[in-house]
């Protein structure tokens, strides 16, 4: 089979197309013919680690799992003996989020990890560019109280995780101001944004403002920018571990302090939350938010793109 392969840490030119070995499933994982999958953030920051402890996970001088990508939607083509809810022919989505393997034309994945049969109303694109993002979004909207209808801010909401994020809160009930450049004004107005903040002409920490959540998706931002935007007893989230790997140790102790605080949660995928996307998705609850798509052979261009930060939404790669 044809797959995206690195061997060595370092920038999209170390991507190459090769011939691999076709996996062969075991007896309790199915077989899938992958259709779309897409270039995220993760595949970025495994690819050329920022951070010491993502060579801790992948590997300390050079990648231990040679193919990457996490999203995907495909068909089934053969299970493990042992296999009872999936058949071939089956349409299917999910992630395979701390395995990757997704950049290549067929992956195995086991019958109880993170996929679920893909809505019939859904593209194979639209369903492979939905799961990381809302995967790690969910992570942070299941630490809201949403009874007390807070209001929230989203840093970066024209981002994967923060168009997931943006939909998830008003999916909830909550009030959402939405952070964004000019061009995706609309977008965010249309995914169901209150109010709308475009960071290039204002920002959103000197205006006075506060709320009881915000969330930066993008990683741009700080608690102690975001201080002052807080309400009392607000929660700051962010995607990422922050200036000298900040967060997670704000999160040990303003928890302790009382008032405003940082949660970091870490992420984990399951098939429950597969099959919540693919409600959400089928009932039109939820939009695939689609940026541009490439064929696999131009994932160099693709990963390229994302690495301009300039995104919106999902970059998506046509397999099949």
């Amino acid at each position: 089979m044809k797959a995206i392969v690195y061997t060595e840490y370092g920038s999209p030119d170390i991507l190459q197309l090769k011939d691999v070995k076709k996996p062969t499933p075991k007896d309790n994982e199915v077989l899938i013919k992958i259709h779309a999958t897409t270039v995220n953030r993760t595949d970025c920051g495994f690819r050329q680690p920022e951070y010491f402890i993502v060579r801790l996970v992948g590997g300390l001088f050079k990648p231990r799992k040679t193919i990457l990508g996490s999203e995907l939607a495909g068909v089934v083509e053969s299970v493990g003996k042992d296999v009872k809810s999936f058949k071939p022919g089956d349409e299917v989505f999910g992630l395979s989020a701390y395995n990757f393997g997704a950049h290549a034309e067929y992956i195995c994945i086991p019958e109880k990890g993170s996929i679920a049969i893909k809505p019939s109303n859904v593209s194979f694109e639209d369903a492979a560019a939905v799961c990381d993002g809302l995967f790690l979004a969910l992570n942070y909207i299941r630490k809201i109280d949403f009874s007390k209808n807070p209001s929230i801010l989203i840093n970066g909401a024209s981002g994967s995780i923060g168009s997931a994020g943006l939909q998830l809160a008003k999916y909830y009930g909550s009030h959402v101001t939405a952070v964004c450049a000019t061009k995706n004004i609309s977008l965010m107005k249309s995914l169901g944004a209150d109010e709308v903040i475009d960071y290039t002409k204002e920002d959103f920490t000197q205006n006075g403002k506060t709320y009881d959540v915000i969330l930066d998706s993008v990683g741009m931002s700080s608690f102690f920018k975001c201080r002052a935007s807080l309400n009392p007893v607000g929660i700051y989230f962010s995607s990422e571990l922050g200036y000298m790997s900040q967060n997670p140790f704000l999160a040990l102790i303003t928890p302790l302090l009382g008032g405003k605080k940082v949660l970091f949660p870490i992420p984990k995928d399951t098939k429950e939350d597969i099959v919540f996307f693919g409600e959400l998705l089928s009932s039109g609850k939820y939009k695939a938010v689609i940026d541009r798509t490439y064929p696999l052979e131009e994932i160099k261009e693709a990963t390229r793109y994302v690495e301009t930060k300039q995104k919106t939404g999902n970059v998506v790669i046509k397999v099949l």
